[in-house]
């Protein structure tokens, strides 16, 4: 597998990531175990989690594959702090006591003694922002951080993070933003996109296959083993299906069957290969779901169709993304 440099850094990661939102929950620990193993000797390496994920389960059977299953010096490993764990002043925000106790608590459950890549999973506008830049800092002086990232950032707090951090010589200025990116949900083209280019941090998008819709398993209604007819994805899966989606779902497999492939290939090429981006975030919940994603390795969109592709799902763009005529 191809890797990448991260943003402005020094670091290399697999141009695909693993995600482990469902592990813990749709994904047991002997299957997580697979999907690690799997996914390792096909040459990924990079591996995002956060604390909150099934109430911190997932980091507890991440971390008790690492050293066993996996060496731990094999892969990329990528956190986030910020959501709500428990109640309590300390309990989630990006607040400097806040921040800390999630790291202390996600290295714990982790199993390891530093974490590569740290990521804000959310902007707290009850923090000062240098409050919490200054504890990414104090993450990573301390040596239980390598790197930090965000997630889930505005364009306008993307730039004002990565600017602060810059103005201040941080020594731990931001790398990466993990966003919401595919065929589907193009918005973070107006401002969140430009802001990270411009400050030099690399994209990881998550939900790269439009939460599920873009593999065309929704054309025809919804299979009884997929997440949209789960109680808790359920919703999460209704938010794409739109008339717009099925237009854009159609061209996908129109693309998929001339070139012999997926859909599921040609959506993840088609995000995996646009500018800024590092690597997408894949939630495969079994070994055969990350075989259909691992496909995509092979596959490069011939330019006509990537440009299909782009203007059947194009974002309208107003003032002031839009320059004025």
């Amino acid at each position: 597998m191809e890797q990448r440099q991260l943003g402005r850094s020094g670091l290399r990661v697999s141009r695909t990531a693993l995600g482990t939102m469902s592990w813990g929950r749709d994904t047991d620990a002997d299957e997580a175990a697979n999907l690690l193993l799997a996914f390792c000797e096909a040459g990924g390496t990079l591996i995002d989690t956060a604390d909150v994920y099934n109430d911190g389960l997932a980091e507890e059977i991440l971390g008790s594959l690492l050293g066993e299953a996996i060496p731990r010096t094999d892969i990329v490993l990528a956190t986030k702090a910020v959501a709500r764990r428990t109640e309590g002043p300390f309990g989630g925000g990006a607040s400097r006591g806040a921040l800390l106790t999630a790291l202390h608590d996600s290295l714990r459950r982790l199993n390891t003694d530093h974490i590569d890549l740290w990521q804000l999973h959310a902007w707290d506008a009850s923090t000062p922002i240098e409050e919490t830049l200054a504890a990414l800092d104090t993450a990573v002086t301390s040596g239980k951080v390598r790197y930090t990232g965000i997630s889930n950032y505005s364009g306008w707090q993307t730039a004002t993070a990565a600017a602060r951090q810059h103005a201040q010589h941080s020594p731990a200025p931001l790398i990466s933003t993990q966003v919401e990116y595919s065929l589907l949900e193009r918005g973070v083209e107006r401002e969140v996109i430009p802001a990270a280019t411009h400050h030099g941090l690399g994209l990881l998008p998550w939900a790269p296959l439009g939460r599920g819709v873009l593999t065309g398993k929704y054309r025809n209604g919804t299979p009884a083993d997929s997440r949209g007819a789960s109680p808790h994805y359920a919703p999460y899966v209704e938010h794409h299906r739109t008339e717009r989606t099925a237009r854009i779902v159609q061209a996908v497999a129109t693309a998929a069957d001339g070139l012999g492939t997926s859909p599921l290939a040609v959506a993840l090429a088609w995000v995996r290969d646009r500018p800024q981006v590092i690597a997408p975030v894949i939630g495969a919940r079994d070994t055969a779901q990350l075989a259909g994603s691992l496909a995509a390795e092979d596959l490069t969109l011939p330019p006509a169709i990537r440009a299909a592709l782009d203007d059947v799902s194009a974002v309208e763009l107003s003032y002031p993304e839009r320059p004025l005529p």
